[in-house]
Protein backbone atom coordinates (compact mmCIF):
# COMPACT_ATOMS: atom_id res chain seq x y z
CA UNK A 1 0.00 0.00 0.00
CA UNK A 2 1.38 3.65 -0.72
CA UNK A 3 0.83 5.88 1.88
CA UNK A 4 0.80 9.51 0.52
CA UNK A 5 2.78 11.92 2.85
CA UNK A 6 3.28 15.16 0.46
CA UNK A 7 1.28 16.96 -2.47
CA UNK A 8 4.25 16.00 -4.63
CA UNK A 9 3.40 12.34 -3.79
CA UNK A 10 0.10 12.63 -4.78
CA UNK A 11 0.79 14.71 -8.03
CA UNK A 12 3.87 12.05 -8.95
CA UNK A 13 0.85 9.02 -8.53
CA UNK A 14 -1.72 10.53 -10.18
CA UNK A 15 0.49 10.99 -13.07
CA UNK A 16 1.72 6.98 -12.71
CA UNK A 17 -2.02 6.95 -13.19
CA UNK A 18 -2.34 8.13 -16.04
CA UNK A 19 0.33 6.88 -17.58
CA UNK A 20 -1.04 3.86 -16.82
CA UNK A 21 -4.30 3.93 -18.13
CA UNK A 22 -2.74 5.71 -21.51
CA UNK A 23 -0.68 2.22 -22.20
CA UNK A 24 -3.71 0.01 -20.93
CA UNK A 25 -5.88 1.72 -23.95
CA UNK A 26 -3.26 2.27 -26.32
CA UNK A 27 -4.74 -0.39 -28.63
CA UNK A 28 -7.68 1.77 -29.33
CA UNK A 29 -5.46 3.44 -31.58
CA UNK A 30 -5.07 -0.05 -33.41
CA UNK A 31 -8.48 -0.50 -33.09
CA UNK A 32 -9.58 2.93 -34.67
CA UNK A 33 -7.05 2.45 -37.63
CA UNK A 34 -9.08 -0.85 -38.27
CA UNK A 35 -12.48 1.32 -38.19
CA UNK A 36 -10.90 3.43 -40.71
CA UNK A 37 -9.88 1.24 -43.01
CA UNK A 38 -13.33 -1.01 -42.64
CA UNK A 39 -15.18 2.65 -43.27
CA UNK A 40 -12.96 3.79 -46.17
CA UNK A 41 -12.70 7.03 -44.08
CA UNK A 42 -9.75 8.18 -45.99
CA UNK A 43 -11.26 7.36 -49.70
CA UNK A 44 -14.28 9.50 -48.66
CA UNK A 45 -12.34 12.35 -47.72
CA UNK A 46 -9.61 11.58 -50.85
CA UNK A 47 -13.32 12.05 -53.00
CA UNK A 48 -13.80 15.20 -51.60
CA UNK A 49 -10.30 16.38 -52.54
CA UNK A 50 -8.97 15.56 -49.90
CA UNK A 51 -10.55 17.53 -47.13
CA UNK A 52 -13.96 16.98 -45.31
CA UNK A 53 -16.48 17.44 -43.27
CA UNK A 54 -18.06 14.99 -40.98
CA UNK A 55 -20.95 15.54 -42.55
CA UNK A 56 -19.39 14.52 -45.68
CA UNK A 57 -17.34 11.39 -44.47
CA UNK A 58 -20.86 10.12 -43.23
CA UNK A 59 -22.68 10.36 -46.75
CA UNK A 60 -19.50 9.11 -48.65
CA UNK A 61 -19.22 5.98 -46.15
CA UNK A 62 -23.20 5.99 -45.93
CA UNK A 63 -23.42 6.12 -42.04
CA UNK A 64 -26.17 7.16 -40.67
CA UNK A 65 -26.28 10.50 -39.35
CA UNK A 66 -27.31 9.37 -36.05
CA UNK A 67 -23.38 8.36 -35.48
CA UNK A 68 -22.34 11.97 -36.26
CA UNK A 69 -20.94 12.37 -32.63
CA UNK A 70 -19.18 8.96 -32.49
CA UNK A 71 -17.37 9.61 -35.53
CA UNK A 72 -16.48 12.47 -34.17
CA UNK A 73 -14.86 10.59 -31.20
CA UNK A 74 -13.24 8.03 -33.55
CA UNK A 75 -11.75 11.24 -35.90
CA UNK A 76 -10.56 12.73 -32.62
CA UNK A 77 -8.20 9.17 -31.82
CA UNK A 78 -7.37 9.39 -35.79
CA UNK A 79 -5.88 12.76 -35.53
CA UNK A 80 -4.50 12.81 -32.22
CA UNK A 81 -2.55 9.41 -33.73
CA UNK A 82 -1.58 11.20 -36.78
CA UNK A 83 -3.66 9.26 -39.22
CA UNK A 84 -5.49 12.62 -40.14
CA UNK A 85 -5.04 16.26 -39.77
CA UNK A 86 -7.70 18.65 -38.55
CA UNK A 87 -8.18 22.04 -39.74
CA UNK A 88 -10.13 25.32 -38.55
CA UNK A 89 -13.08 25.89 -40.77
CA UNK A 90 -14.15 29.17 -41.99
CA UNK A 91 -16.12 30.74 -39.11
CA UNK A 92 -16.70 34.28 -39.45
CA UNK A 93 -14.36 36.97 -38.65
CA UNK A 94 -14.08 37.82 -34.94
CA UNK A 95 -15.58 34.16 -33.54
CA UNK A 96 -14.51 30.69 -32.53
CA UNK A 97 -14.65 27.72 -35.06
CA UNK A 98 -17.23 24.57 -33.09
CA UNK A 99 -19.70 22.56 -33.87
CA UNK A 100 -22.52 23.92 -31.78
CA UNK A 101 -22.40 27.47 -34.23
CA UNK A 102 -22.70 25.62 -37.27
CA UNK A 103 -19.05 25.28 -38.21
CA UNK A 104 -18.03 21.91 -38.58
CA UNK A 105 -14.07 21.08 -38.21
CA UNK A 106 -12.47 20.00 -41.48
CA UNK A 107 -10.62 16.70 -41.81
CA UNK A 108 -7.80 16.33 -43.98
CA UNK A 109 -5.60 13.86 -45.26
CA UNK A 110 -2.23 13.44 -44.19
CA UNK A 111 1.03 11.84 -45.77
CA UNK A 112 0.09 8.70 -43.11
CA UNK A 113 -3.25 8.83 -44.53
CA UNK A 114 -2.62 8.86 -47.67
CA UNK A 115 -1.26 5.44 -47.97
CA UNK A 116 -4.74 4.15 -47.14
CA UNK A 117 -6.20 5.51 -49.96
CA UNK A 118 -7.25 2.22 -51.74
CA UNK A 119 -6.34 2.24 -55.53
CA UNK A 120 -10.12 2.07 -56.68
CA UNK A 121 -11.22 4.96 -53.98
CA UNK A 122 -12.00 7.35 -57.38
CA UNK A 123 -11.26 11.12 -57.01
CA UNK A 124 -7.88 11.91 -58.68
CA UNK A 125 -4.88 9.51 -58.65
CA UNK A 126 -2.29 9.20 -55.74
CA UNK A 127 1.18 8.70 -56.69
CA UNK A 128 1.85 6.93 -53.48
CA UNK A 129 0.85 3.13 -53.49
CA UNK A 130 -1.88 1.98 -51.32
CA UNK A 131 -0.75 0.41 -47.61
CA UNK A 132 -4.39 -0.44 -47.18
CA UNK A 133 -3.99 -4.22 -48.22
CA UNK A 134 -1.13 -4.86 -46.09
CA UNK A 135 -2.56 -3.26 -43.24
CA UNK A 136 -6.24 -5.27 -43.48
CA UNK A 137 -4.26 -8.31 -43.00
CA UNK A 138 -2.01 -7.31 -39.79
CA UNK A 139 -5.04 -5.51 -38.24
CA UNK A 140 -7.52 -8.24 -38.71
CA UNK A 141 -6.82 -9.67 -35.35
CA UNK A 142 -8.52 -6.89 -33.65
CA UNK A 143 -11.55 -7.32 -35.62
CA UNK A 144 -11.85 -11.06 -34.40
CA UNK A 145 -10.95 -9.61 -31.14
CA UNK A 146 -13.35 -8.64 -28.72
CA UNK A 147 -11.23 -5.78 -28.07
CA UNK A 148 -12.72 -4.04 -30.81
CA UNK A 149 -16.53 -4.61 -29.76
CA UNK A 150 -17.55 -4.87 -33.29
CA UNK A 151 -17.07 -1.04 -34.29
CA UNK A 152 -17.86 -1.40 -37.62
CA UNK A 153 -20.79 -2.99 -37.42
CA UNK A 154 -22.14 -0.64 -34.90
CA UNK A 155 -21.32 2.33 -36.73
CA UNK A 156 -23.09 0.66 -39.88
CA UNK A 157 -25.97 -0.31 -37.49
CA UNK A 158 -28.66 2.65 -38.44
CA UNK A 159 -29.90 3.01 -34.69
CA UNK A 160 -28.05 4.90 -32.05
CA UNK A 161 -29.81 3.55 -29.00
CA UNK A 162 -27.43 0.38 -28.11
CA UNK A 163 -23.51 1.50 -27.25
CA UNK A 164 -21.06 -1.11 -29.33
CA UNK A 165 -21.13 -3.48 -26.15
CA UNK A 166 -24.51 -4.10 -26.17
CA UNK A 167 -24.64 -4.44 -29.91
CA UNK A 168 -22.32 -6.70 -29.96
CA UNK A 169 -23.40 -8.85 -26.77
CA UNK A 170 -27.18 -8.97 -26.79
CA UNK A 171 -27.10 -7.09 -23.55
CA UNK A 172 -25.16 -4.42 -21.37
CA UNK A 173 -22.28 -4.76 -19.26
CA UNK A 174 -24.30 -4.59 -16.22
CA UNK A 175 -26.81 -7.01 -17.51
CA UNK A 176 -23.91 -9.55 -18.26
CA UNK A 177 -22.44 -8.97 -14.57
CA UNK A 178 -25.91 -10.04 -13.32
CA UNK A 179 -25.64 -13.29 -14.94
CA UNK A 180 -22.24 -14.03 -14.93
CA UNK A 181 -20.20 -14.42 -11.28
CA UNK A 182 -16.89 -14.32 -12.80
CA UNK A 183 -17.96 -10.78 -15.25
CA UNK A 184 -19.69 -9.41 -11.84
CA UNK A 185 -16.02 -10.71 -9.76
CA UNK A 186 -14.19 -8.86 -11.93
CA UNK A 187 -16.02 -5.85 -12.50
CA UNK A 188 -16.67 -5.03 -8.57
CA UNK A 189 -13.09 -5.94 -7.68
CA UNK A 190 -11.33 -3.46 -10.94
CA UNK A 191 -13.90 -0.69 -9.38
CA UNK A 192 -13.03 -1.36 -5.65
CA UNK A 193 -9.33 -1.05 -6.41
CA UNK A 194 -9.54 2.27 -8.52
CA UNK A 195 -11.69 3.73 -5.39
CA UNK A 196 -8.86 2.44 -3.05
CA UNK A 197 -6.77 4.05 -5.02
CA UNK A 198 -8.36 7.70 -6.28
CA UNK A 199 -9.83 8.06 -2.78
CA UNK A 200 -6.26 7.94 -0.94
CA UNK A 201 -5.87 11.14 -3.00
CA UNK A 202 -9.08 12.73 -2.86
CA UNK A 203 -9.33 12.44 1.14
CA UNK A 204 -5.87 14.02 1.68
CA UNK A 205 -5.58 16.81 -1.20
CA UNK A 206 -9.72 18.12 -1.06
CA UNK A 207 -10.88 16.62 2.13
CA UNK A 208 -12.84 19.80 2.65
CA UNK A 209 -15.92 19.27 0.31
CA UNK A 210 -17.20 16.46 2.86
CA UNK A 211 -16.89 19.17 5.60
CA UNK A 212 -20.21 20.33 6.80
CA UNK A 213 -22.82 17.59 5.42
CA UNK A 214 -24.20 14.52 7.56
CA UNK A 215 -25.11 12.39 4.82
CA UNK A 216 -23.81 11.08 1.53
CA UNK A 217 -25.31 8.50 -1.01
CA UNK A 218 -22.62 6.97 -3.46
CA UNK A 219 -24.54 6.36 -6.94
CA UNK A 220 -23.55 2.76 -8.55
CA UNK A 221 -21.07 2.51 -5.08
CA UNK A 222 -19.93 -0.63 -6.16
CA UNK A 223 -18.74 -2.51 -3.23
CA UNK A 224 -18.32 0.72 -0.78
CA UNK A 225 -14.75 1.48 -1.37
CA UNK A 226 -14.86 4.83 -1.76
CA UNK A 227 -17.73 5.28 0.89
CA UNK A 228 -16.09 3.21 3.59
CA UNK A 229 -12.60 5.38 3.22
CA UNK A 230 -15.17 8.42 3.72
CA UNK A 231 -16.91 7.18 6.57
CA UNK A 232 -13.33 6.01 8.15
CA UNK A 233 -12.05 9.65 7.76
CA UNK A 234 -15.64 11.35 9.06
CA UNK A 235 -17.05 9.16 11.37
CA UNK A 236 -19.98 11.55 12.03
CA UNK A 237 -21.43 11.43 8.44
CA UNK A 238 -23.89 8.65 7.46
CA UNK A 239 -23.05 6.86 3.77
CA UNK A 240 -25.13 4.92 1.87
CA UNK A 241 -24.03 2.85 -1.20
CA UNK A 242 -26.41 2.42 -3.70
CA UNK A 243 -26.52 -0.25 -6.48
CA UNK A 244 -27.85 -2.87 -8.25
CA UNK A 245 -29.23 -5.95 -6.33
CA UNK A 246 -26.51 -8.59 -7.50
CA UNK A 247 -23.73 -6.33 -6.77
CA UNK A 248 -25.13 -5.44 -3.10
CA UNK A 249 -25.19 -9.27 -2.47
CA UNK A 250 -21.65 -9.43 -2.88
CA UNK A 251 -20.60 -6.54 -0.78
CA UNK A 252 -18.98 -6.83 2.51
CA UNK A 253 -22.17 -6.45 4.76
CA UNK A 254 -25.73 -4.59 4.40
CA UNK A 255 -24.28 -2.35 7.25
CA UNK A 256 -21.06 -1.34 8.49
CA UNK A 257 -20.45 1.52 10.91
CA UNK A 258 -21.62 4.41 9.30
CA UNK A 259 -22.17 2.33 5.87
CA UNK A 260 -25.31 1.00 4.32
CA UNK A 261 -26.11 -0.74 1.42
CA UNK A 262 -28.92 -0.41 -0.41
CA UNK A 263 -30.24 -2.55 -3.61
CA UNK A 264 -31.82 -0.13 -5.80
CA UNK A 265 -31.75 0.91 -9.71
CA UNK A 266 -30.34 4.89 -9.92
CA UNK A 267 -32.32 5.35 -12.79
CA UNK A 268 -35.15 4.87 -11.20
CA UNK A 269 -34.78 6.18 -7.97
CA UNK A 270 -31.96 7.68 -5.23
CA UNK A 271 -32.20 7.51 -1.43
CA UNK A 272 -31.95 10.92 -0.16
CA UNK A 273 -28.88 12.43 1.20
CA UNK A 274 -27.37 16.06 1.37
CA UNK A 275 -24.46 14.93 -1.02
CA UNK A 276 -24.26 12.85 -4.03
CA UNK A 277 -21.09 11.01 -5.24
CA UNK A 278 -20.64 9.70 -8.24
CA UNK A 279 -17.08 8.83 -9.32
CA UNK A 280 -17.48 6.06 -12.15
CA UNK A 281 -20.25 5.36 -14.79
CA UNK A 282 -18.46 3.27 -17.14
CA UNK A 283 -15.73 1.11 -17.39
Amino acid sequence: MVVLSSEDDSRELLQAHVELWNQTYSFMKSVALAVALDLRIADAIHRCGGTATLSQILGEIGVSPCKHASLRRLMRVLTVSGTFDIQPSSAPAGTTSSESDGHEPVYKLTTASCLLVSSNSGGESLATASMSPMLNHVLSPFRDSTLSMGLTAWFRHDEDEQCPFTLMHGATLWEVSEHDDAVNASVNNALAADSHFLMQVVLKEFSEIFHGIDSLIDVAGGLGGAAMAIAAAFPSLKCTVLDLPHVVATAPSIFIGNVQFVAGDMFESIPPAKACLNKSLSI
